[in-house]
């Protein structure tokens, strides 16, 4: 068989373990789910629309995109839907880069930018973190005649930091015209410093190189109906629509999206469960004598030594964290929160795991 070299030297890349699959002997702790579940109006939806499945979905995700435009002030046309933000990021990478075309990158960033970058044929080009942040101006520099898409992930998995309104500013106004910027916001609702950068404005200003991608599967709790989009320029979200596969967000995700949109008190809830989570983690954590790295998301990293070893002791007491060697950042592990309870056992393990 002919296969394609750069997609066979694929860096390993796996899921934590969850010893034959989630049960309850095992707190999964792994995957920065939302640990309340979905609305019960996205749930009501997903039953309501059981009947239709026999039906293909709608296959431009209209209603969806509707009720995300209205949202984010834009029209339907600003709008592109993905089955995962995964996928977007691979029609990205699909749509924009040929064998040879560089993307730039951080080096501690979302590991599917570096993995669908290679999948291509192209060149990632990692830029350190800087304070395990991106370093803006570092990856503006960065920038070649190749270079044909910048990721940025703000707040940045798997750190939890993020760069303020004023630097990504100054960013964007060295990227030349025709590069992408994807701005990765699969975080964005848990953002609470003041001078978050909203770009929404740049979008309906005309911005033509700028993709905000977001996801229905942290804060909306649906990541196992495998639902994302983008805001973007007219006609840029036009070209990744040409790139899409049909039918490639399902009808009971496009039910249960426009149902979660609609329940405020279930963000709500799940934004405080968030803020009260990191700052009990945090606290323990540094009781432990540990350095959690502030974070405005909804986990938290930090320094353990051996990554690999303390995964794998949590994992035998019953609790699935995330390793982030293969990420670029060795010694560090990320742990999602989980319920009030789920929180406190993981600091009992983490603390006889560490001997302390």
């Amino acid at each position: 068989m002919r296969y394609k070299d750069y997609i066979r030297s694929l860096p390993a890349y796996k899921p934590a373990k969850l010893i034959g699959g989630p049960s309850e002997e095992l707190v999964k702790l792994s995957s920065n789910e939302n640990p309340l579940g979905p609305s019960p109006l996205a749930v009501a939806a997903i039953e309501r629309a059981l009947a239709g499945v026999h039906r293909y979905p709608d296959a431009h995700a209209l209603g969806l995109r509707a009720a995300l435009a209205e949202r984010a002030g834009l029209g339907p046309e600003h709008v592109t839907c993905a089955n995962g933000s995964d996928e977007l990021v691979l029609l990205v990478c699909l749509a924009f880069l040929r064998e040879g075309d560089e993307a730039v990158m951080a080096d501690g960033t979302f590991i599917s930018y570096l993995r669908r970058t290679l999948e291509m044929g192209g060149r990632p080009v990692r830029v350190p973190l800087r304070d395990y942040t991106h370093d803006l101006p570092a990856m503006a520099g960065a920038i070649t005649p190749r270079t044909r898409v910048v990721f940025v992930c703000n707040p940045n998995n798997p750190t939890g930091t993020t760069n303020g309104a004023a630097e990504v500013r100054d960013f964007l106004a060295r990227v030349p015209d025709d590069v992408l910027v994807v701005m990765d916001e699969a975080y964005v609702e848990f953002a609470a410093r003041p001078d978050y950068p909203d770009l929404l404005p740049e979008l309906r200003d005309g911005r033509e190189n700028l993709l905000l991608m977001r996801t229905f599967a942290k804060i909306y709790g649906l990541a196992g109906l495998r639902l994302g989009y983008a805001f973007g320029h007219p006609e840029l979200v036009g070209y990744l629509e040409q790139a899409r596969p049909t039918f490639n967000v399902g009808l009971l995700a496009q039910a249960a999206g426009v149902a979660a949109l609609a329940d405020a008190a279930h963000l709500a809830r799940s934004r405080a469960h968030a803020e009260a989570s990191r700052a009990f983690l945090a606290a323990e954590l540094r009781a432990l004598g540990l350095s959690p790295i502030p974070s405005e998301t909804n986990f938290l990293a930090f320094d353990v030594g051996d990554d690999a070893a303390v995964a794998e002791a949590l994992r035998a007491r019953g609790y699935a964290v995330n390793p982030l060697a293969g990420w670029g950042l060795p010694g560090l592990i990320r742990v999602s929160f989980g319920t009030e309870e789920q929180n406190r056992g993981f600091v009992a393990a983490l603390r006889a795991v560490l001997g302390r």
